[in-house]
């Protein structure tokens, strides 16, 4: 089966804005853990534009916002505008009570294909850009075509010469000998030096499957960064990937699971908890899917945010696994 995935760097226009948002979040998780918080950044050729809603007894004043905001972007000349409300009391007066702070479907996904439980084509494409951002610390993508044990590679990264970023690429693949690269392409349209907000605009939650498991897995729809752990479209799909490979490390000769949670604004125990287990349906149990549940389970009042934003939520070392 052929399957393709990619990965951004912590550079791309997108990830920046994602990073933003989560860096924000943070800020006012660090002064008052039950801060409301659920904000978007669009960002594009010299400006930030910041907006949203924030409900909190934390400080964070315009120069700690603009300051977050040339520290990710590295530099100074961005002008930010900010348009930040309180949350609304509508909505709020279902998340006060316990209740989900909006309707959602959630998905949860675990395999076997690495260490990680992620889908190999997903893994590879990551791992890849991670370690050619290590080198090269830039605006970036990389995409990994899989056919069986044929590869077909696309890197780009800026201010990368094309020969060493080839070459970086094929000393990646070393660690994987049983893999063949059928095809390398390698800053294909070019080199490239003008990039990030310099070249293109960037919003959050516009690479979801980059931060979710790629393609191969279906989409809640919901974005993650800038939102705190009442939105279920964030802290549920930590869950629902906590589930997952929950069953997988509980049953070793299970190869697959994705788990399905759905939730109703102002209600807290899902319409919905499923789990797909090899290509069969499970009700999920032993877990408290409440929102409250999940954030206590899950420790998700701290300001850890900022680090999930750059290569993906999930097989990155935090609670959720």
């Amino acid at each position: 089966m052929i399957r393709t995935a990619e990965c951004v760097s912590p550079m791309h226009p997108d990830k920046m804005c994602d990073r933003i948002s989560d860096r924000l979040l943070d800020l006012h998780l660090q002064q008052d853990p039950n801060s409301r918080v659920a904000i978007e950044t669009c960002g594009g050729i010299g400006m930030v534009f910041i907006t949203g809603e924030v409900t909190s007894n934390a400080v964070v004043t315009r120069e700690d916002i603009v300051r977050a905001v040339h520290n990710i972007t590295t530099d100074d000349t961005i002008e930010v505008i900010i348009n930040i409300n309180s949350q609304s009391p509508e909505i709020a007066n279902g998340v006060d009570t316990g209740g989900a702070g909006d309707q959602g479907i959630m998905i949860g996904y675990a395999c076997r294909d690495n260490e990680e439980f992620l889908p190999q084509e997903y893994y590879l494409s990551r791992e890849l850009n991670k370690f050619i951002f290590d080198k090269y610390p830039y605006d970036g993508k990389t995409q990994v075509t899989m056919n069986g044990n044929s590869l077909r590679v696309v890197c780009s990264f800026q201010k990368s010469p094309t020969p060493i970023l080839g070459q970086l690429v094929m000393e990646y693949f070393k660690k994987y000998p049983q893999y063949h690269i059928e095809a390398l392409h390698i800053n294909p349209a070019g080199e490239w030096n003008i990039g990030g907000f310099t070249a293109d605009a960037g919003l959050t939650g516009r690479k979801l499957a980059v931060d979710n498991y790629g393609p191969r897995v279906p989409l809640g729809g919901g974005a993650f960064s800038g939102k705190d752990c009442t939105k279920v479209d964030r802290s549920a799909a930590y869950m629902a990937r906590r589930v997952a490979v929950d069953i997988l490390e509980q049953r070793p000769e299970v190869q697959e699971v994705m788990v399905q949670l759905a939730y109703a604004i102002g209600y807290d125990q899902p319409l919905q908890a499923t789990a797909i287990v090899d290509g069969e349906h499970e009700f999920i149990k032993g877990y408290d899917l409440s929102p409250k549940g999940i954030i206590e389970f899950l420790e998700l009042r701290n300001p850890i945010f900022g680090r999930t934003a750059g290569f993906g939520h999930m097989g990155a070392g935090f609670n959720w696994k």
